[in-house]
């Protein structure tokens, strides 16, 4: 009888232990725990929505679905999506996917797609279809960003004004004021060559400039922009975010950043972690797509 005691307490503890364990937690700026349905309510008042992700990460991904579709709903279908994962020079190809023309292969065919668009990105882009949302490519084409951190910034005075409409306006203003910055600068070290620094984080500027111009020319009054980006081209409010307010700074924006955390409970973590408006924390060990 004792021992069929002992096992009905250890596998009683085993569904506690269970139970316990979480896939993801919301938390607001102050550090409180938020509901997806008062965190899909207080979004749908702003202009525009930054979703901050780990490019690898299948729950970061799937939220950002389950999101936009309840947005979608609260919203009455006014929303416009756009995202880093595409390059503008391919926003006709998309659009011609959209509109039914092209088919999923010829769209891959067609268009710089990344290596995990079909598992992390196609259900985005295959909702924005069925439901004929806008899906704006806002990313600098990788080749002038590739350029910049070679050349300099200067080199892209060079391109055509076909080529020019494909990026941020320029000149394109670089800072080591923009959050994050400071941050790549220390990364490449002391003894790297200034240059060669600056080159680096002008190459992050031309993106981060040109997510923005995208993000301001398509924005529509009474609709939210819900922008998908890496986590690092918004968290602490910079990049994307600091180019969108340095030229409209009366738009009422909010950043979902996501942190990582060992802690099954996940609570807010206790290092390296600045937040934002809403804070997605995710377990470390969440399955990754690549």
């Amino acid at each position: 009888m004792r021992n069929i005691l002992v096992a009905i307490l250890l596998i009683s503890f085993g569904i506690a232990n269970a139970q316990d364990l979480k896939a993801y937690q919301f938390y607001d700026k102050k550090g409180h725990e938020i509901e997806t349905d008062k965190l899909v309510k207080e979004l749908a008042d702003y202009d525009v929505v930054f979703f901050g992700e780990n490019h690898n990460s299948s729950i970061n991904h799937w939220l950002q679905l389950k999101l936009t579709e309840a947005l979608y709903e609260k919203k009455n279908g006014q929303i416009i999506l756009g995202a880093e994962m595409f390059e503008r020079d391919n926003q006709a190809q998309l659009n011609q996917y959209l509109n039914g023309t092209f088919d999923a292969k010829t769209l891959k065919d067609s268009a710089r797609l990344w290596n995990n668009y079909a598992t992390d990105y196609k259900p985005l882009v295959d909702f924005a279809k069925a439901k004929k949302l806008n899906f704006i490519a806002t990313n600098i084409p990788r080749r002038y960003a590739s350029q910049t951190a070679k050349e300099g910034l200067e080199s892209l005075n060079k391109l055509t004004a076909k080529e020019k409409t494909y990026i941020a306006q320029l000149p394109i203003k670089v800072t080591l004021d923009t959050p994050g910055y400071p941050e790549m600068k220390k990364m490449m070290g002391d003894h790297a060559e200034g240059t060669k620094v600056m080159n680096f984080i002008s190459a992050q500027a031309t993106k981060d400039a040109t997510m923005a111009e995208s993000i301001l020319k398509n924005i529509q009054a009474g609709k939210t922009f819900i922008h998908y980006n890496g986590n690092y081209h918004s968290k602490e409010f910079g990049g994307t975010y600091w180019y969108v307010k340095q030229k409209n700074p009366k738009l009422k924006m909010a950043v979902i950043s996501v942190f990582e955390s060992e802690d099954p409970a996940l609570k807010v973590p206790e290092k390296e972690y600045i937040p934002t408006d809403f804070n997605l924390i995710i377990p470390a060990d969440m399955t990754k797509t690549f």
